[in-house]
């Protein structure tokens, strides 16, 4: 089996794990949730709107508060809502499995031993800012 192989079945094995499925359930509830839909609809209509005014040469300013009041609202909703909760839970374990993957595949590509290399709890996916792995 080449390594391309062996990586779509890493994925058929991701796919199959609790984390990934609780991951996907929690995406579908939240698809399905009609309020939050909306909320994450006004929110995104009240970006728009705050980002219009504050590009007007004279922007009023007690209208860009009234608005970046209105959105922090309706993020705090949106935030608040227990199928966000679950949603980002789930979305926080499952990118915690990606990453420490990606850490044992680069650890491995740096010649660390697959059997014994470690990847770190306090990594944040990212190599661009990182100072190395282990």
């Amino acid at each position: 089996m080449d390594v391309i192989q062996m990586t779509r079945e890493l994925g058929k094995a991701i796919q199959q794990d609790d984390r990934y499925i609780a991951y996907t359930l929690a995406k579908q509830v939240n698809d399905e949730d009609k309020e939050l839909q909306a909320d994450i609809e006004k929110f995104s209509e009240l970006r728009k709107k705050l980002s219009l005014a504050m590009s007007m040469e004279n922007s009023d300013s007690e209208k860009l508060n009234s608005i970046d009041s209105e959105l922090k609202a309706v993020y705090q909703k949106i935030m608040s809502n227990k199928n966000m909760i679950v949603f980002n839970s789930a979305q926080s374990e499952l990118e915690n499995l990606i990453n420490n993957i990606n850490q044992i595949i680069s650890l491995c590509a740096n010649g660390e031993n697959p059997d014994t290399c470690t990847p770190s709890s306090n990594c944040g996916g990212s190599c661009a800012t990182c100072g190395g792995c282990g």
